[in-house]
């Protein structure tokens, strides 16, 4: 059972309850952050706290290579017995991103791009968050194809309401 599920933080708790995940993983603002969901352990919870932009700004937390870190050493631990659900505010830009990252991370040899356009495909709201893929992509030795293909894929419509959805990554 090898998927990675995306959502809004509105569709969170009902996500948790149809789909079980074995992880959650929440992206949102400092100080904003949930609590683990009933039904879920707190050690299968992975927080990152962290704002929604691409470049550092005064007081604000931009994803940053530790985020990055732990997206990736999450994906090394799934044992993909059930699927990861992944969420931030509203399911267009941190969490693509880490969906994203987590599905590259499980397919080193996977085509990036075909990763990109299958995310685009699942979502026309995707908009993944480019910093965060930026340090992925070199941590992951990817050497700018992650980065070349998530921009490939272009922005995300802000005119559609985002709906969770499955990233096909394998």
């Amino acid at each position: 059972m090898s998927e990675i599920w995306i959502c809004p933080l509105s569709e969170v708790e009902e996500q948790v309850r149809g789909l079980k995940p074995a992880h959650l993983v929440s992206l949102l603002d400092p100080g904003s952050m949930i609590g683990t969901p009933h039904g879920l352990h707190p050690d299968r919870h992975l927080r990152l706290e962290c704002h929604d932009i691409g470049d550092a700004q005064p007081q604000m937390a931009p994803p940053g290579e530790g985020h990055a870190k732990s997206l990736i050493d999450l994906a090394g631990r799934w044992d993909e017995s059930a699927p990861i659900l992944v969420h931030c505010w509203a399911g267009v830009s941190r969490s693509t991103a880490s969906a994203f990252i987590i599905a590259c991370a499980r397919n080193p040899d996977a085509d990036e791009l075909e990763l990109a356009q299958r995310l685009r495909k699942a979502s026309p709201t995707a908009w993944p968050n480019r910093r965060l893929i930026r340090f992925a992509d070199r941590m992951l030795g990817r050497d700018g194809r992650m980065i070349a293909a998530i921009k490939s894929i272009g922005e995300g419509d802000m005119m559609a309401w985002p709906e969770p959805f499955e990233l096909a990554w394998r």
